[in-house]
Formats: structure tokens, C-alpha cells, sequence
């Protein structure tokens, strides 16, 4: 491989440049854990968007990232583009960083993760059964009710199950939470080719990209597919996503992670318009006895605190 100056695409093998007066920023390494990037480093990471409801927003300029100018880190995946905005929440990641160039092959052309995306051998449906964890936001549980799922899927003697983060930002973090429970494969955005699944340059993520991780998933001889929706319902291509999903599996199992009452009820009354019927109700609107009631008694549906470590679920 070797560093040419080229505009820099969603997806493309980018470097950049810490400057020496900045500030130590963190982001994912190769291997998931955090890595800092100290003042004066060069590091890998790649052009895309990202318009998160309680992170950061910003998005790739038209024709790409442009060799000399500086940009920001969007995501700690490693997701750089033009920033737009973000919320106060302290990021570890954000900083500002410059553009140096895309890496080549040997033949001279830029790499992208396209080229190492996963190709499904085989796309007639193996059949099992799907289970879906959707949120109102971000940081509303949804991993931890995903993981409690797998547990209660693999002590029911469902033996192999896949674990998909279909949409949102990529997190090798996340997905190592997956292999710990047991879940196998374990697959996200980065694994079909996009950094992210918000707004991309050929739209992909609302078409052919969704039914490639479909047709890899559903053929994939297991007991079980668990799948998660990063974000919110309405964002990160979720509803094409979602579309995509109840042709193939109409009767899914849906687990709801709401921040409260609220927003539980609005978030059922969505899915139901998209032919989706929440199977169980958890996250912060079921933190206590009162606000779990609350949510029950709106909603009509059976409500579980799930952060408190046990898999028991009504499956």
C-alpha cells in the first residue's frame, strides 16, 4: 500500500493528522479496544456521515474529502467528515484532524472496505426465527436488552445464533459484547461495506445494501437471528431497513428500548405503521416500578427492566 493525495469517498482507506497543538482524542483500534491518538500522530480511518440524535451530526462533502483540509472525527469508529453539530454530552473522539490522502494497492487503485465486504454464499432462506431490538434513541438500552435476548435464546437451546447491528455507527465494542454471550457471526454495517448507515452516496443503504445483509443473514443455517436497529426508528435508514425486514419475516418478535412513557407509546404507534407489533417494552421506562407500570398500563404491552442482568424474557 502507499499514501497518494486523492479526494477521499464514503468507505475509503483515508489517512489523517492529528496536529501537534491539539488534544489527545480516543478512538477504536483495530482490535476494539481504545486507543489514543496523541498530538502529531497519523492515523487510518475513513470518509462518511453521521447524524446521531445525541452525539455528533455532520456529514462528506460533495466530491469527497479534499487533501489539506481539516475535518472531524464523527464517530470513534473512526468516521471523519464536515461537522455540523453536536450535543453536550463529553466525546472522547471529537477533534479536529487533517486530511492527507487515500491508500492504494499495488495497482494503484483506493482501497475501500467495499472491496472486503461479505459476499453471501448462499441466499435461500434457512427460515429461523427473527428477533428485533429497535430504541427511541440512542443510549436507551438496546444493546443491553440484545444481549439479554441471546442469553435467554442460547439457554433455551438455541445453540447458534447471528447477531446483526444492521444499522447506525459501526462498534467493534458492540459486537465483541455479542461474541461474548455466544452469538455467531456477529456482523455490522462495516462487514457489507458502509462505515455508517446514514445518508450515503448512492443510497445503498436504503436498497441493495439492506437486502445483501438480509440474504447473508436469513441463509445463514442457525437457530436463531438477532437483530438490532442502532439510532432510533426514524434515522440511519431504518425504516427502509425495517421495510425490507417484515417482507421477509412477518411475524418478528420486537423488543422496544424507550426512554420513557412517552416515548414508548409514540415509538408503538410508528412500528405498528410499519406492520410491526412490539412484542416486549424495556430501558429507562421500566427503571422503576412506577414509570414500568405507567408504560404497561399506556402501552398494553408486557414491560421488563432488562439492565438488571437476568434473561428472562416471554419468548
Amino acid at each position: 500500500m502507499w499514501l497518494a493525495e486523492g479526494n477521499g469517498l464514503e468507505g475509503d482507506l483515508c489517512v489523517f493528522d492529528l496536529s501537534r497543538d491539539a488534544r489527545v482524542i480516543t478512538i477504536e483500534a483495530v482490535t476494539g479496544r481504545a486507543m489514543q491518538i496523541a498530538p502529531g500522530d497519523r492515523f487510518l480511518g475513513t470518509a462518511g456521515h453521521r447524524e446521531s440524535t445525541r452525539w455528533v451530526v455532520g456529514t462528506l462533502p460533495v466530491g469527497g474529502l479534499v487533501p489539506g483540509d481539516d475535518y472531524w472525527v464523527l464517530a470513534d469508529c473512526g468516521v471523519v467528515g464536515t461537522f455540523l453539530g453536536d450535543s453536550p454530552r463529553q466525546k472522547g473522539h471529537l477533534g479536529q484532524v487533517r486530511f492527507l490522502g487515500t491508500m492504494r494497492d499495488a495497482n494503484g487503485a483506493t482501497l475501500n472496505i467495499r472491496q472486503f465486504a461479505v459476499r453471501p454464499e448462499q441466499t435461500a432462506d434457512h427460515g429461523a426465527p427473527a428477533f428485533l431490538v429497535v430504541g427511541t434513541s440512542s443510549e436507551v438500552g438496546k444493546t443491553t436488552a440484545a444481549i439479554s435476548v441471546l442469553r435467554a435464546l442460547r439457554r433455551s437451546g438455541r445453540t447458534r445464533v447471528v447477531a446483526l447491528k444492521a444499522t447506525g455507527t459501526s462498534s467493534l465494542t458492540e459486537l465483541h459484547s455479542y461474541q461474548d454471550f455466544g452469538a455467531e457471526p456477529c456482523l455490522d454495517c462495516v462487514d457489507f461495506g458502509l462505515p455508517t448507515t446514514y445518508a450515503s452516496e448512492c443510497d445503498r443503504a436504503g436498497g441493495e445494501f439492506c437486502d445483501t445483509m438480509l440474504d447473508t443473514c436469513l441463509a445463514i443455517p442457525a437457530d436463531a437471528v438477532l437483530i438490532e436497529c442502532g439510532g432510533d426508528v426514524l434515522g440511519a435508514n431504518v425504516p427502509a431497513f425495517l421495510t425490507r425486514l417484515v417482507a421477509r419475516r412477518p411475524m418478528l418478535r420486537v423488543i422496544l428500548a424507550a426512554s420513557d412513557s412517552l416515548t414508548a407509546l409514540g415509538a408503538k404507534s410508528v412500528l405498528a405503521e410499519m406492520g410491526l407489533a412490539v412484542t416486549l417494552i424495556t430501558g429507562p421506562c421500566t427503571d422503576t416500578p412506577t414509570i414500568e407500570r405507567r408504560t404497561r398500563d399506556l402501552c398494553g404491552i408486557p414491560s421488563m427492566n432488562l439492565a438488571r442482568g437476568e434473561p428472562a424474557l416471554p419468548f
